[in-house]
Order: structure tokens, then sequence, then C-alpha cells
């Protein structure tokens, strides 16, 4: 049973280093703009502005991709392993392409726009409407290996329960 649990993937989609200066930078301009009022504002506003500015940093970052023995877990999505096609590693023009004139507005898009690379995968269940998955990750290859060497392994624990 713990076979089933086991991790072949685990990823967070942190935001960039340099996001945290721009945090730093938005609390600055926020102090700079109350300190007519005295150190104090400017502290609180400083605290209050760098406070904002961090909790939409970390909810950029909060996204989590893991792959399981049956499931790709993409945020809250849990997609079956055996639902899905062949993942395809997505980098420079071709992932710019699946993101901008080669979209379908019914795909599952997880996109994070300081991540230029991803995969892709098609949807091969009737009755789901969405088309495919676009899911950004700075290791698409890694990715793309572990969603197809857990479909393999399932299916070959799938076979094995049916003999």
């Amino acid at each position: 049973m713990a076979a089933d649990n086991a991790l072949a993937h685990d990823e967070r989609l942190t935001v960039p280093r340099t996001w945290w200066a721009i945090v730093f930078a938005f609390g600055l301009a926020m102090a700079l703009v109350f300190f007519p009022y005295g150190a104090a504002a400017a502290l609180v506003a400083f605290a209050i502005g760098g406070g904002l500015a961090s909790s939409f940093a970390m909810s950029q970052g909060a996204m989590r991709i893991r792959v399981t023995p049956k499931l790709l877990v993409i945020g809250d999505a849990r997609l079956p392993l055996n639902a899905l096609g062949e993942p395809q590693a997505l980098a420079g023009d071709e992932a710019r392409a699946w993101r901008t004139y080669k979209a379908d507005m019914r795909a599952f898009l997880v996109m994070r726009s300081y991540i230029s690379t991803a995969v892709r995968v098609e949807i091969l269940d009737p009755d789901d409407p969405t088309p495919y998955l676009y899911v950004s990750t700075r290791a698409p290859e890694q990715l793309a290996a572990a969603i197809r060497d857990a479909a393999r392994s399932g299916e070959a624990r799938g076979h094995d329960q049916r003999s």
C-alpha cells in the first residue's frame, strides 16, 4: 500500500528570487509614501505593503505538481494516469505556441509566466471535454518521464491483477 503513495515526481512552482526584491521595493515605496506622516506611519506602511506583496508572491509560488503511481496531482486537481495520453515535454517556441496560438480554451492550463518550459498531455477520457493539459514546469523532461513511467507501471500492475 505504501508503494501506491510513493512520489515519482514532486515539484513546487516557486517564484523567482527577483520577485522578493520587488516585494521589498513595494514595501519601501509604501513607506516613502507615508513618510511625511512620520517614521511610525512609514514603518507600518512598509510592513503592510511588504506583507501584501509577500502574500501575492507566495500565492503564485504555491502550486505543487506530484506524480504518484496512479495519479497526476496538480494543485487541487487529481488526474488518473489511465485517463492521460503520452506526455510531451515542451520548451522554447513549442511551449510558447501551446500557450498562445495553438492553445484550446477548453484545455486545463497551469501556467506560470516566470517558467518558460512545460509538459502537454492529452486527456483520453471520452467523457471529459478537456482536450489536454498544459503544465508549466522547470523540469519538463523529468515530469514527462515520471508520468510515462508511472502510467506504464500502473498498467503492468493492473494487468498482473487481472491475470
